[in-house]
């Protein structure tokens, strides 16, 4: 073994610290409850502890009936459990789940000594899929065999644990709760692990922001609502709140602002306000579509992803205010609005939990280089995913790398702090997995606007059976070796039809699961995310705290799973995700280099440089305020295309003559091909650690922060090729398979 001396640890933990703060918006996993789960649909606020039903339709979890299980009956089925809500046509085309935790569809109307059923992901085993029409090569693992090795709570085995560890989950995540979770901080940000608060902040810097921005002698009368659309945070309908000027938070119930839902005022356990804010996952999970009054979950949609954040922007406005986490602006985050940097595992793997690695492991840390932006995925998915992130690295049932954001600041550095770590790491054994399951519960909104039945029905079955790779269209892409060439085949079947078919799913509880992993060579899509967490992190990963170090070497390892000892025979590549609630998660592919559904079915479509439309300023305000994208369904929606809309952004190169044209070179005008200096770059950020982070100008001017909204497909990470097997559909073909995504 190779020792890296003590001193270099300590060196890194300021600025991986930092770059922890973007990788806050790690994909956090998800824990059931139930919808009406009180039998008499009974509901109290999450915030007040008890939190069941009417909470949770705010939540996005729409209440379904109990469900009687005859549809499992009539497709002849009768060996396995009904998970509840399931459709009254066991033969129809047009029905969804949305998503969520079928335990918890499963627990609506039960009693709470109700035994659960499998959790249908841990089906998902090796043979599941062999001679069916959808594959699976990435295989559920139970992280949870021996509770006692782990040191975390093992599954909830009947109804009522489920809804009392989604209750625990639901106050975690409810931002201004008692026992609310904040940004590096835990539930206790008076604490030495969490660093006494360090990533929370006065209300009093949070109420200077205006002054920051600049255009304003005085503070704006919609200063809530500015700093929403500056940083890209949507607004819940809780209390959220924070103290105004001269206010005391505990004699105004928190205060008489409203804070959107990326930020929390801290509560202590006592139930006092702080007047400290912190930062929540919802700044990178929940994004916005539309407002409450176009359909029943839109305006904040939890769990959606968020296509809107700009961190950089925000930490780049706090550090003259004082907020030390600022330093992050410098490692880590993004450069293109609505992505973040938040995969990277990478840099949280520079500590590990055990012995210090051996040398090729450490030098292969050092030269893995940076994942750099990606695209939030939606958590209403996560109930269907035997695994997790794009490239299936952890199984489903490993939370800790999803507690990441809020874990004690101290627990992010291996063993690197002693007792002060283990600490850290014990907050996140304990509440990693009730957060899950309060994630995993969440629901996806139906689509708002009038769908076309017949043609979706036609999309259904196109879905599910049309094959890409029939002779007869001589499709240039190799075809897997597995399924049946359909959608379906990666991304799970929906219809009654198709899962109640033994031909499709060996089990009907797999409706919707999509648990394959397209290899590279077929899926094609931008392979940065891929290549940066190389055999060194995977290994790295193996013997670190995120990675269960004591599932090792057992049948539930619960490692990274594309090391090569567990990978086997698979090819590296992509998890092809579910589509629950697609319509409302653009932009698409794991980078968001794709504007909207016709583009991803239609590559020669695609544009190399385009720019969302923003929302318009106050007629008052018009120049003076930076304002984010805009999420007004009439205005910005579009429902022939599906996804934002956006305009094409002119191919020019930044220079010192030009500086604001981006900030940063992005393509040669002469050709559209990238120019030398930027493959000059390419090769250095995929082969340095942080580099890519480091290498960025500061954001100084409204230009480049007006810059930071356009998606340039030429940059490093950006790349929109890829999943071009389906440019062999007809424009017919593809306009009937977006009608049928419309009503997952």
């Amino acid at each position: 073994m190779t020792n890296i001396p003590r001193r270099y640890v300590f060196t890194l933990i300021l600025a991986l610290g930092g770059s922890v703060f973007a990788a806050g918006c790690w994909e956090l996993e998800p824990r059931p409850s139930s919808p009406g789960g009180d039998p008499d649909g009974g509901a109290a606020s999450p915030a007040d502890g008890g939190s069941r039903p009417s909470g949770y339709v705010d939540a996005g979890v729409p209440a379904y009936p109990p469900d009687s299980g005859s549809g499992y009956v009539d497709a002849g089925v009768t060996t396995y459990p009904s998970y509840g809500g399931g459709p009254a046509d066991a033969h129809g085309l047009l029905w969804s789940r949305h998503g969520g935790s079928p335990l918890w569809d499963f627990c609506v109307g039960k009693v709470d000594a109700t035994l659960l059923p499998p959790d249908p992901r841990s089906l998902v085993q090796p043979g599941i899929g062999t001679g069916r029409a959808v594959a699976f090569n990435a295989f559920w693992k139970d992280c949870h065999v021996d509770p006692v090795a782990v040191m975390e709570a093992g599954h909830p085995t009947t109804c009522g644990q489920l809804r009392a560890s989604f209750d625990r989950g639901t106050t975690l995540m409810t931002p201004s709760a008692v026992g609310g979770g904040a940004l590096f901080s835990g539930t206790d940000p008076t604490s030495l692990p969490s660093g006494f608060g360090i990533a929370t902040f006065p209300a009093s810097s949070y109420n200077n922001l205006w002054r920051v921005w600049g255009g304003f002698l005085t503070r704006p009368d919609n200063f809530d609502e500015l700093v929403g659309q500056r940083y890209g945070a949507g607004f819940g309908d809780g209390h959220n709140p924070y103290p105004l000027p001269n206010e005391d938070p505990n004699a105004t119930n928190g205060g008489s602002g409203h804070l959107p839902e990326f930020f929390t005022q801290v509560r202590e356990a006592d139930g006092n306000w702080t007047g400290k804010i912190g930062i929540t996952c919802h700044g990178c999970h929940s994004g916005t579509v539309g407002t409450p009054s176009d359909g029943p979950g839109l305006g904040l949609t939890r769990g959606s992803g968020s296509s809107l954040a700009d961190y950089n922007l925000f930490l780049r406005d706090m550090l003259p205010l004082g907020y030390p986490a600022s330093v992050a602006s410098f490692i880590n985050l993004n450069r293109t609005r609505g992505l973040n940097n938040a995969s990277d595992i990478n840099l949280a793997f520079f500590f590990p939990d055990g012995p210090i690695y051996d040398l090729p492991t450490a030098l292969g840390l050092l030269t893995s280089g940076s994942t750099a932006e990606m695209n939030t995925p939606a958590w209403w998915n996560m109930g269907h995913r035997p695994a997790k992130f794009v490239d299936a690295v952890f199984p489903m049932d490993a939370p800790r790398v999803d507690m990441v954001f809020y874990t004690p600041f101290a627990g992010l550095f291996g063993n690197a702090l002693g007792p002060i770590s283990e600490a850290g790491q014990d907050w996140m054994r304990t509440h990693g997995p009730d957060a899950n399951e309060w994630i995993s519960a969440l629901k996806s909104p139906a689509y708002p606007y009038p769908i076309d039945t017949t043609l979706a029905e036609e999309g259904a079955v196109l879905f599910h059976e049309f094959d890409l790779w029939n002779p007869s269209l001589n499709n240039p892409i190799p075809e897997p070796a597995e399924g049946n060439g359909s959608c379906a085949s990666c991304h799970g079947a929906y219809a009654p039809r198709y899962f109640n078919d033994p031909a499709f799913l060996a089990n009907p509880g797999l409706e919707g699961m999509a648990g394959y992993v397209t290899p590279m060579r077929i899926i094609g899509t931008d392979a940065v995310r891929l290549d940066t967490n190389n055999q060194a992190v995977q290994r790295a990963g193996a013997a670190n705290f995120f990675g269960y170090p004591q599932t090792a070497g057992t049948a539930n390892d619960c490692g990274p799973q594309n090391r090569d000892d567990l990978r086997g025979s698979r090819e590296l590549g992509y998890l092809a995700p579910p589509l629950y609630g697609v319509w409302a998660t653009a932009p698409y592919l794991h980078n968001g280099a794709i504007p909207n559904l016709w583009t991803l079915l239609e590559p020669a479509d695609r544009p190399r440089i385009w720019r969302r439309s923003s929302a318009p300023a106050r007629s008052d305000q018009s120049g003076r305020v930076v304002m984010g994208f805009d999420t007004d369904l009439a205005r910005a929606f579009d429902t022939t295309n599906v996804g934002w809309r956006y305009t094409n952004v002119a191919c020019q190169s930044s220079s010192i003559f030009n500086p604001n044209v981006t900030p940063y070179i992005n393509c040669n005008p002469a050709n559209d091909e990238d120019p030398l200096a930027q493959t000059i770059l390419d090769a250095l950020f995929s082969n340095l650690v942080a580099v890519w982070n480091i290498l960025y100008p500061p954001i100084l001017t409204n230009d480049q922060m007006e810059d930071r909204k356009n998606y340039n497909t030429h940059v490093f990470s950006h790349g929109n090729r890829g999943h071009e097997f389906n440019s062999v559909l007809t424009d017919h073909q593809r306009v009937a398979i977006i009608e049928y995504l419309k009503t997952l």
